[in-house]
């Protein structure tokens, strides 16, 4: 899907077009029919829309460097939590009418989407533990060679030994992205894999929040079937408040997806026809989508194991000093310790970013895991004593 048509007229937040649910309204009362239940009503909505195409506006202005990389998902997260917030209170303020037909049906397939979003949450939490033991082999690396006058042969062993430890694990990981199925997708592989090493089946076991069988694909896919933009009789028959559900099921699953390309899971991939363009914040939404499908497919990130910018760093770091340590000879000369130590540092950047950033972006996976549960919980209990209300 080419990137121009997800473009607007406007090239700034401020500039936006009216959104389709503006333009819907204008069309039903030229046509004289009933104004929308009230202004208030029509006010959130609006106000809604126009939070969501902002922040992601802000969210698509990453520079090539910045995008999927840790800062920009804790960035993506955050911009979940604050319009799933204003959503809630728009089901809290209108809960009347979510209660009847036809909106009852659009909003508890709403909440059935963000059940299935649960279960992606719990996975990318096990792919950032993974990382984490990409991270030990990382430290290894580092204490054996950070910091020395002079690097001796045990301390390259140990080194060593801990570079092939961690790449066989990201070559596990791989893999495993394609033990579940071997359809078509965007992320992952879809060759043949090797057999599972003991070692690593024995840790997924233990450690793995969801099933062996368990398929991101497939989760992603539930999450957007039948998600299509209301039509104009439908925006009407429930006073634009289907828009409001339309546009935080897309910002569920366009987050779900994001993470999904970004951090280690099973099954990794998603269809590429899901997006919509009929909103104004499709523009920031489709253009996110295009970079992350772009990068998706550069010869470097084909095989990998995340798109996120700090698994791709670790790679690169692991190939370029394997590829160092295979020619060394000891004594080591002055030029070949200098190349060492070189590498070295670029491994301790990537380490300190990702010490730094695994812990507060399992913290928002886990607040956004709550914020659902929590909203879904009320949203259902207010909508149920609506109805005994009635």
């Amino acid at each position: 899907m080419p990137s121009t048509d997800f473009q607007e007229s406007s090239s700034s937040p401020s500039s936006f077009n009216l959104s389709i649910l503006s333009r819907r309204r204008d069309q039903v009362h030229s046509m004289d029919s009933p104004p929308l239940e009230s202004n208030g009503q029509q006010s959130d909505l609006e106000a809604f829309q126009r939070t969501v195409a902002e922040r992601f506006q802000d969210l698509a202005a990453a520079p090539s460097e910045e995008l999927l990389s840790i800062p920009w998902i804790r960035k993506l997260l955050d911009t979940f939590l604050c319009v799933h917030e204003e959503f809630r209170l728009i089901v809290f303020n209108h809960k009347s009418s979510l209660a009847k037909p036809p909106m009852d049906k659009y909003i508890t397939d709403f909440f059935e989407r963000s059940v299935k979003a649960l279960d992606v949450c719990n996975a990318i939490r096990d792919g950032i533990e993974q990382i984490r033991h990409w991270q030990k082999q990382l430290e290894i690396v580092l204490c054996a060679l950070d910091n020395q006058r002079s690097i001796g042969e045990g301390q390259f062993r140990r080194a060593k030994k801990a570079l092939i430890d961690l790449t066989i694990a990201m070559l596990d990981e791989r893999d495993s992205n394609t033990t579940v199925s071997h359809r078509n997708r965007s992320f992952g592989r879809q060759s043949n894999s090797r057999a599972e090493p003991r070692s690593m089946a024995n840790f997924r076991s233990l450690s793995w929040s969801v099933s062996r069988t368990w398929s991101a694909a497939r989760q992603l896919q539930a999450i957007s079937s039948n998600l299509a933009p209301p039509r104009g009789n439908e925006i009407s028959a429930t006073n634009g408040l289907n828009v409001g559900v339309f546009t935080m099921s897309y910002v569920l699953l366009f987050v779900m997806w994001a993470l999904v390309a970004a951090i280690p899971c099973q099954d990794r991939g998603l269809p590429t026809h899901l997006f919509t363009r009929q909103f104004a914040w499709a523009a920031p939404i489709g253009s996110l989508y295009e970079r992350i499908m772009e990068e998706s497919k550069r010869r470097d990130r084909r095989n990998t194991c995340g798109l996120m910018r700090e698994i791709y760093e670790i790679e690169k770091c692991v190939r370029l000093m394997n590829e160092l340590t295979d020619c060394v000879e000891f004594p080591l000369t002055e030029e070949r310790e200098r190349q060492v130590k070189q590498r070295v540092q670029e491994i301790g950047k990537i380490y300190e970013a990702i010490k730094e950033g695994l812990d507060p972006l399992e913290r928002l996976v886990r607040e956004v895991f709550r914020r659902i549960v929590r909203s879904r919980t009320e949203g259902l209990d207010s909508i149920a004593r609506a109805n005994l209300q009635d």
